[in-house]
């Protein structure tokens, strides 16, 4: 069985992949899939999961892609051992320089058929040994801490956080401590490093 990491901004393409790359009859080999849509979540996911392959549509994260160091750390989270596709949505000059230097060889447009798409995943997963893995992946986070994790990004306050989700204030403050300490984060700022400055 390998591991699929699918990290994508589109809630549907996810969710589609997920189904699809499950579908027993249509490839040799069985998947475990996991899908984030969040650039910071998914490096952890990747130090922790190590997942076989990694099928990632970046450029739906080029606005929180500042430099090229926040791709270098998930690239350098893939390690040797992990393969990495890169299925995008556009074409990004920029992007396509920044790939060239993190050696990614397997890049595939979003319109691309799905038998060429299929034949792309099973070359590059099939190249690597078989792993004995349990059919049940425990996520990095829980849903609720994803929700907490995707609206504290957003720069919402805990009061905000606490009246969308319908939770107590201080609930969300536990969430956060817990999302900190799972994630490895030195402080409470630790999200917004890397998010670009307003410009007021």
């Amino acid at each position: 069985m390998f591991k699929i990491l699918v990290i994508d901004r589109c809630y549907f393409t996810r969710s589609g992949m997920e189904s699809w790359l499950n579908q027993n009859d249509l490839f040799p080999a069985s998947f475990l899939v996991t899908a984030l849509h969040n650039l910071m979540l998914a490096r952890e996911h990747i130090v922790q999961w190590q997942p076989d392959l990694v099928i990632a549509d970046l450029h739906g994260f080029k606005n929180e892609i500042h430099h090229s160091q926040q791709l270098a750390s998930l690239f350098s989270a893939c390690g040797e051992d992990t393969q990495v596709m890169l299925l995008e949505s556009g074409e990004d000059a920029q992007l396509s320089e920044i790939y060239a230097q993190f050696r990614v060889k397997t890049t595939l447009l979003k319109t691309a058929p799905l038998d060429t798409l299929a034949q792309a995943i099973d070359a590059l997963v099939l190249a690597r040994p078989v792993r004995a893995i349990p059919h049940v992946a425990t996520p990095l986070l829980t849903k609720q801490e994803e929700k907490v994790l995707t609206l504290w990004m957003e720069g919402r306050s805990n009061q905000t956080i606490a009246a969308k989700l319908s939770i107590n204030g201080k609930t969300v403050y536990t969430y956060k401590r817990n999302i900190r300490m799972k994630l490895g984060m030195g402080n409470r700022f630790t999200p917004f490093l890397s998010l670009p400055e307003s410009s007021n």
